[in-house]
């Protein structure tokens, strides 16, 4: 992988790059759509590729591991070959579902003792074999396996937490120099930054990672249930930290304005369920604001979902059809404001990358920013 940093905005952190890696050139900053179980919710490849357009997506370990099955995935060569996708992809370590499933989980020195949330069974994740799972799917970026801590103050916790993570990095980075690549491509490994909303902390762990000279890096454990402030805070003294000529990823980030402020902040790479989980329950984005697609307003509005036309479907259906479907609970409709969200969130990183070469970010963000405020 090479990361070509492009330009700077004169007035933020923001930043605009190029990732080049062997299945494709990844431009950032970067929305990447989850694709945590070799599927993007709703959405069919073709969708994908010709409509949407993202230049990377992403799967999950734990997810894949489960289902279908590391054998199926390497008898098909790898996740790009069993779901059809010729661009690159980044694979989650699975740290973030084994912190979810909190009363199923065992946390060891050794690794993580869980329960599958599919039929009961137990399962072991190591630093060690969850670099091996990585290499059997195959994804162009990899996860170092992390414990990500809850949104607690608990410095103890925290500090004892961080540490466990920086030990399982080391591991990780032995065993990834010791196993050969599985495909013909190889895979960038990143560590990620823990520390919780502590701000000594984030210091340690950002130097930490800093140190290994990886060739990107990952900011974990925000967006658990901590305030924006301390989110955006957080950002800023890894950021700050991290080196500046490598790509910086914000792990289960966010709405909108969180992907903004955070892009002001130094960040290069982005995910979250958002566009398709708010989709599926009648959450429009758009440039002006959000839309209730269930609300009774639209019901007679036979305007098209978007004028701004992101995708296929926001000039060829109404907002009145698209509540319609909504009204009876038609799978259509989810798959519609799935498209029409993702299509949205990949035009904002356009327009802000846009904006960043031309210098003038600052400005169009505090102006975007106004109108995603608003409720339509």
């Amino acid at each position: 992988m090479k990361f070509d940093l492009i330009s700077k905005d004169k007035s933020s952190s923001a930043r605009a790059g190029i990732i080049k890696t062997s299945n494709g050139t990844i431009k950032t900053p970067v929305f990447m759509p989850v694709g945590t179980s070799a599927n993007v919710k709703g959405i069919h490849q073709r969708e994908l590729k010709n409509d949407i357009k993202p230049d990377i997506i992403l799967g999950n370990t734990y997810h894949l591991y489960l289902r279908p099955g590391i054998k199926i995935i390497e008898n098909a060569g790898g996740l790009c070959n069993f779901m059809n996708w010729n661009k690159p992809i980044l694979t989650d370590s699975g740290g973030y579902q084994v912190y979810s499933l909190s009363n199923n989980r065992k946390i060891k020195e050794s690794g993580v003792k869980f329960k599958s949330h599919i039929d009961g069974s137990y399962h072991f994740f190591t630093p060690e074999n969850v670099i091996e799972i990585q290499r059997s799917i195959g994804a162009d970026i990899i996860m170092a396996f992390d414990e990500c801590p809850p949104y607690s103050k608990n410095y103890n916790y925290n500090k004892d937490s961080m540490e466990r993570t920086h030990r399982w990095l080391e591991r990780c980075l032995i065993h990834d120099k010791k196993i050969s690549y599985k495909y013909e491509w190889p895979q960038t490994l990143f560590p990620i930054v823990q520390g919780s909303t502590n701000k000594e902390l984030r210091k340690i762990s950002a130097n930490f990672i800093s140190e290994k000279n990886c060739e990107g890096n990952a900011i974990g454990g925000l967006s658990v249930g901590e305030p924006e402030e301390e989110m955006y805070e957080m950002t800023e003294v890894v950021c700050s930290i991290l080196p500046q000529d490598k790509p910086r990823y914000l792990m289960g980030v966010g709405n909108p304005i969180n992907i903004l402020e955070n892009i002001s902040l130094g960040v290069d790479m982005f995910d979250c369920v958002m566009p398709t989980r708010n989709g599926r329950n009648g959450m429009l984005f758009t440039s002006e604001g959000t839309i209730n697609i269930k609300n009774k307003k639209w019901e007679n509005d036979f305007s098209a979902i978007d004028e701004n036309n992101y995708t296929f479907v926001d000039n060829q259906y109404s907002k009145a059809y698209l509540r319609h479907l909504f009204s009876i609970n038609e799978m259509l409709g989810k798959q519609i404001a799935s498209i029409h969200n993702l299509g949205f969130y990949n035009w904002l990183l356009d327009e802000a990358r846009k904006n960043i070469l031309e210098g003038s970010f600052s400005i169009w963000k505090s102006k975007m920013i106004s109108k995603l405020n608003n409720r339509l």
